[in-house]
């Protein structure tokens, strides 16, 4: 077992959000197989929990700051991204169900990753799409980067495959949940997207829950 007093740099390591392996080389002063050999053994000793291939947590760090490190990490794990679609939702009592994965947008593929602090989702979406996410202060100078629920929902309804509007209706969205400005800022990502679907989606949602 490792001692932390045997550990180059451990106190600036446990004070990091997250670690890749290149600033762990430059921390522990180690390299390639050396290298290797020492993540290993700091993840046997429950001194880093491995997030993915080449990016780690520090144990302490993450019991330090408990609050949001999952949500502000959904960001790091696959970058460029954004939390959307189902996690948001919830959040926002859009819909019902509780949600267990980080649900994410991103410019890169389609992917999903897990590990000891959850599971993590990632969405494709257009570059002119990749918006509509404000920047929600986590630690220091640190950001998450998170949707608004209007753009949560336009990212969830734009990924859905509606063959037929009623089946809206089945998606138990909370529609009145949903402010004039909150349909307003919905029409704004619509017509950015210029998408068909979506603009008969929007259509018949104001026809059908616009005053309920």
């Amino acid at each position: 077992m490792s001692s932390k007093s045997e550990i180059k740099n451990i106190r600036l390591i446990e004070s990091k959000p997250y670690l890749t392996k290149a600033e762990l080389a430059l921390l522990l002063e180690k390299k390639e197989r050396n290298l290797d050999k020492k993540i290993i053994q700091l993840i046997r000793d429950e001194i880093l929990i491995p997030l993915k291939k080449g990016l780690y947590l520090s144990r302490i760090f993450y019991l330090k700051n408990k609050n949001d490190i999952e949500e502000y990490l959904s960001n790091i794990i696959f970058y460029p991204s954004y939390i959307s679609l189902e996690y948001v939702l919830a959040k926002e009592g859009l819909i019902p169900e509780s949600v267990f994965s980080y649900t994410c947008v991103t410019l890169k593929t389609t992917r999903q990753f897990s590990n000891k602090l959850g599971r993590f989702t990632y969405r494709k979406i257009k570059e002119k799409l990749f918006t509509g996410y404000i920047q929600k202060s986590y630690y220091d100078d640190y950001k998450i980067k998170i949707a608004t629920k209007s753009k949560a929902l336009f990212d969830y309804l734009y990924y859905k495959p509606i063959k037929k509007l009623e089946e809206i209706d089945d998606l138990r969205v909370n529609w009145q949940n949903l402010s004039k400005v909150d349909l307003m800022e919905l029409a704004r990502y619509i017509d950015l997207s210029a998408s068909k679907k979506m603009i008969k989606i929007y259509k018949y949602i104001r026809k059908k829950y616009d005053n309920k």
